[in-house]
């Protein structure tokens, strides 16, 4: 999730920086040291106590983040170029970020261009797993897709098996990344893409109070996916949620959202 509590984080010699497609793009150091972390309990799983299994799980569990996240914030980019306005992508601790740089001849100004910006992030990570998935039918492998009830529906756990253990992990890795995390992130929480898409809806209908309402959704919505996450054992979840709506509260003008609306 691209990008969330945070800031753009201030450069050091230690990050590396490349362009993709004419976007700057700049990694931080902390980026590889949070996506280990956040994978370390996964791999350890998958590796069953075997230490070089581990490192090589951890590996390409930090390759897959950073593919995933790159392509999320690459689809932001992209479509701020398509508007107008130049970008350059950070991936850092908390995710990422697509940070327009200059106003163009127009630029994403109004609120359809920006929803469109918004949605152009998960929407890409989305496209990965369905162009994934399709190459993987073609070929006839079994497909880890990690919905039962979708895979049952299209046939996916036909086919053969993969030979290799680290290959299985890999596309199981991108499938569950790149279906999972931009689906939470299209939930109408801001500032998550989803809620974003919301206020930026709402403002293209006419909607003086676009944001104050996208805010009001975002606090019910984040506190009942943080309910949700703390009754069924995922903390890390709950915690995030819970922050997130805590934010949207915050970030609500003037007085309490209940005198507001009075």
């Amino acid at each position: 999730m691209a990008g969330m509590f945070l800031g753009e984080p201030q450069p050091t010699p230690a990050d590396l920086r490349f362009p993709l497609s004419g976007i700057p793009v700049r990694v931080s150091a902390w980026f590889w040291v949070a996506a280990a972390l956040l994978g370390w309990n996964v791999c350890q799983g998958l590796a069953e106590g075997d230490q070089r299994e581990l490192l090589r799980y951890l590996a390409a569990w930090v390759g897959v983040v950073f593919a995933s996240i790159l392509v999320h914030e690459m689809g932001h980019a992209l479509a701020y170029r398509m508007f107008g306005q130049s970008a350059h992508v950070v991936l850092y601790h908390f995710g990422g970020l697509a940070i327009p740089d200059q106003w163009g001849r127009r630029g994403a100004r109004r609120p359809i261009e920006r929803l469109i910006v918004s949605a152009a992030g998960p929407l890409a990570q989305l496209a990965l797993a369905a162009s994934i998935v399709a190459v993987l039918k073609a070929g006839g492998y079994r497909v880890p897709f990690p919905i039962p009830a979708v895979s049952a529906a299209l046939g996916l756990a036909d086919g053969r098996p993969f030979t290799s253990s680290l290959g299985f992990a890999v596309v199981w890795f991108l499938l569950q990344v790149n279906i999972f995390w931009p689906l939470l992130n299209l939930l109408p929480v801001p500032p998550l893409d989803g809620g974003q898409i919301v206020r930026e809806g709402l403002a293209s209908l006419g909607f003086d109070d676009a944001a104050r309402i996208a805010g009001v959704l975002g606090i019910c919505a984040g506190g009942l996916v943080a309910f949700w996450a703390y009754t069924n054992n995922e903390p890390y979840l709950g915690i995030m949620f819970a922050m997130l709506a805590v934010s949207c509260y915050q970030n609500l003008p003037g007085s309490t959202p209940w005198r507001r609306w009075q």
